[in-house]
């Protein structure tokens, strides 16, 4: 543990992906820094779920048209990544109140917004090339 409370990494790639608990570090903060924490891990978790519904439905329930398992594909694979990340964004926020420092920089909004950019543009050049 570092001289500010937080913990060092062990150089394990599983304690990248999934962090330890970080409710073993520090002294307890306010309740409501925390359950704020916790809203917001929910929200990634509500919008990851919104994801997946629109990629399934994508594949599953449109008609039939060129690039439809492509869009679904990419909505599904998008899904994956916020929900994947979400955990460890809720984490490292969760130690970073619990031994007072900065919240850490997070790429997750850029991340959704690239990838909602990227299925936008697809949808376009599907829209354009193949229209019905």
């Amino acid at each position: 543990m570092r001289q500010d409370g937080s913990r060092i990494p062990s150089g394990r790639w599983s304690d990248w992906i999934v962090p330890a608990d970080p409710r073993k570090v520090g002294r307890d903060p306010d309740y409501r820094f925390s359950l704020a924490n916790e809203r917001t891990f929910l929200a990634w978790i509500r919008t990851s779920l919104a994801l997946t519904a629109g990629g399934l439905g994508t594949v599953k329930l449109l008609r039939p048209f060129p690039g439809r398992e492509l869009l679904g594909v990419l909505l599904l694979v998008l899904a994956l990544a916020v929900s994947a990340t979400s955990y460890r964004r809720w984490a490292r926020n969760e130690e970073a109140i619990r031994t007072d420092r900065p919240l850490p920089p997070s790429r997750l909004p850029m991340l959704l917004a690239v990838g909602a950019g990227v299925v936008g543009l697809v949808a376009v050049v599907i829209v354009v090339l193949f229209p019905q």
